[in-house]
């Protein structure tokens, strides 16, 4: 004879655990979710550097790209975080044929200059330039709700087909109608994307570059509901 295996009862007061431990397990599921945010408009980007006769900038107007983070990234003024590490992925993209040089006063400088640039980034074959987010860190919440959280941030950086590893500080300001602005700056060298200096008009450039940019993003509207 086999042996007869006896099924244990069901009990409401084990129901009633299962029922528990489910209700406990579900915040922790929500408050995992991540949100993602969207490029908008009022973006910039800013390429700084010398020159044997002057210094020069480049801008461009847009940013394109995401941001999918977790619930420890602050969507709204004076929210309350800890700091440390945050669920943070994404990808931010400019065109290369999108940046213009301009003068000081932000008027544009001269097209030969764009046509010499866009070409030593080899923009026909790398026509973005673009940056994958790996890490975010929060390093210290703001002292009030109109002053920007501080991050550390980790990523690679991509520019003419050849891609480092950098890391920068960041500052993150939440915006009215669910929009952060997003603020950085780094250094880099020409030479570390085999970009080499070259003459642009009658100076030749420096291979020391700064990299300023405002990115700002948001999450998507839901649909308008039809009436």
């Amino acid at each position: 004879m086999g042996q007869i295996m006896k099924m244990k009862t069901i009990t409401p007061n084990l129901l009633l655990g299962v029922a528990l431990a489910l209700t406990a397990f579900a915040p922790i599921v929500a408050n995992g979710a991540t949100t993602r945010l969207d490029a908008r408009s009022g973006s910039k980007m800013r390429l700084e550097g010398t020159s044997t006769i002057h210094d020069w900038q480049v801008e461009s107007p847009l940013i394109l790209g995401y941001l999918e983070v977790g619930p420890n990234f602050p969507l709204e003024p004076g929210q309350s975080v800890t700091p440390g590490k945050v669920e943070a992925k994404g990808e931010a993209s400019v065109v290369v044929k999108s940046l213009r040089s301009i003068k000081d006063d932000g008027r544009p400088y001269d097209d030969k200059m764009d046509d010499k640039m866009y070409h030593m980034m080899s923009y026909t074959n790398y026509p973005k330039i673009v940056y994958r987010l790996t890490e975010l860190t929060l390093k210290e919440a703001p002292k009030d709700k109109d002053a920007p959280y501080v991050f550390d941030s980790k990523g690679d950086l991509a520019i003419a087909g050849v891609t480092n590893s950098i890391a920068m500080p960041v500052s993150v300001l939440p915006l009215p109608g669910g929009r952060v602005k997003i603020s950085g700056n780094i250094g880099i060298k020409m030479s570390d994307y085999k970009i080499e200096p070259a003459n642009i008009l009658v100076a030749k450039t420096g291979n020391d570059v700064k990299i300023k940019f405002d990115w700002v993003v948001g999450q998507k509207k839901p649909a308008a509901e039809t009436k």
